[in-house]
């Protein structure tokens, strides 16, 4: 499928997805807990549907229902068959961590790009506890067999913030306490963070140091609730920045102080001197005059493709820093947003570890996302302003964070037509 857009003056109102992030958590967290969790406003997405694919495999009944997940958790089981993660990245870190758990043997793979994305720190981690597992070189496929036991972990901070993340939603369920020592400064903090409010909301405790570089977990049960998922700020950072650059978007139900990394598109764009307007839970953002900025991306990597696109008719020059991960993402995200933006008439240099984008005047072009959801979106918003008509290939990749994307773009009057 391919969606062929057209310079547009958009406008509308949106209600923001559901958040990922913590969609997975919640259901990782209600898994763990004995007797029934509800989830309110989950986001089902490819990514979403994964974890709960690889839980019903481990034993845990998951009911679906219109505007709410049912989770009867706290008994897991080895599975009969492989455990298969698609291509989220966030499902294979975690249910690596979470297969320690597990009284059995566990096999976890993934698509051809997740099959790519390194996991050997988590699983020298999980050695450290005492499981016996495995990988292929530095990436999955992954044998997990083991069984959890209490001790100190050390583990680097600046590869994945999931590593991290894995290891503290089982650390409870240890038989003694857990200690986990960062060897470097952690990036992506907001994402632990994330993890750590989460187990709060089931029960857990988990101590941290103000460096966030120690955590020392207790044994603890994690007890069942009912948890609302707010909005996700890296879904609404493209309709965002759609309304920067071409036109009035409304978006609302987003928690404006959320721990979410990619609430920083908000700092950004007032920086940037977007007219924005918010109220509680609404914000409004108007077509601007954007000034050019220096953003530093490592600690909010999501943001990446986006701020390439809002950066191109920015005045002047802007630069984008501590890209290093993005090779390792869905895609290599450096090269794919790139490659597209040199093939729409953008100016970009990169050098070391950082890109510059000058002020220019996008054209259309045919655009492949490399199956990557966010470089696809990046790319329809940036066609909104774009002279002649840009053609996104392989559309359905949105599904895996956004699946109501393109049905959304229209509802925001963006000139979107889709081709078999």
């Amino acid at each position: 499928m391919e969606a062929i857009i057209k310079k547009s003056e958009i406008e509308g109102k949106i209600i923001a997805p559901p958040s990922k992030s913590y969609t997975h958590r919640a259901l990782i967290c209600a898994a763990l807990a004995k007797g029934k969790s509800r989830i309110i406003s989950p986001l089902i997405s490819d990514d979403t549907e994964a974890t709960i694919s690889v839980l019903r495999k481990l034993g845990i009944e998951i009911k679906m229902n219109e505007d709410s997940i049912e989770v009867e958790g706290g008994s897991l089981r080895e599975p009969k068959e492989d455990l298969f993660c698609g291509e989220s990245g966030t499902t294979m870190r975690l249910m690596t961590a979470i297969c320690s758990l597990v009284n059995g043997k566990c096999k976890l793979t993934g698509g051809p790009s997740l099959s790519q994305r390194p996991i050997k720190p988590l699983i020298e981690g999980l050695k450290q506890l005492g499981i016996n597992c495995s990988c292929n070189g530095q990436f999955p496929p992954v044998l997990v067999n083991g069984e959890l036991n209490d001790g100190v972990v050390e583990i680097p901070g600046n590869i994945s913030s999931q590593f991290i993340s894995g290891l503290l939603l089982v650390a409870p369920l240890a038989k003694q306490d857990v200690t986990i020592k960062l060897t470097t400064e952690l990036e992506s903090k907001s994402y632990v963070l994330m993890t750590i409010e989460t187990q709060k909301k089931f029960g857990i405790e988990v101590e941290v140091s103000e460096d966030l570089r120690l955590f020392h977990v207790k044994n603890q049960d994690y007890k069942p609730i009912s948890i609302k998922v707010e909005g996700d700020w890296s879904s609404a950072a493209f309709l965002l920045t759609a309304g920067a650059m071409a036109g009035e978007v409304k978006v609302e139900g987003l928690n404006t102080k959320s721990l979410q990394a990619d609430r920083e598109i908000m700092r950004i764009l007032e920086e940037m001197s977007a007219i924005i307007k918010t109220e509680n839970d609404l914000i409004v953002v108007k077509k601007s005059e954007l000034s050019s900025i220096e953003v530093d991306v490592s600690g909010h990597p999501d943001l990446f493709p986006i701020l390439c696109v809002l950066t191109t008719t920015a005045k002047n020059k802007s630069i984008i820093s501590g890209i290093k991960r993005l090779k390792i993402k869905e895609s290599d995200r450096v090269k794919a947003m790139k490659e597209g933006l040199i093939d729409m008439g953008v100016k970009i240099i990169e050098r070391n570890e950082n890109i510059s984008i000058e002020s220019s005047i996008p054209k259309g072009a045919m655009i492949d996302p490399k199956n990557d959801h966010r470089i696809a979106m990046a790319f329809a918003i940036l066609g909104l302003v774009a002279e002649g008509e840009t053609v996104i290939k392989d559309t359905e990749c949105v599904s895996k964070s956004f699946p109501d994307f393109w049905d959304v773009m229209k509802k925001i009057n963006a000139k979107v037509k889709m081709n078999e």
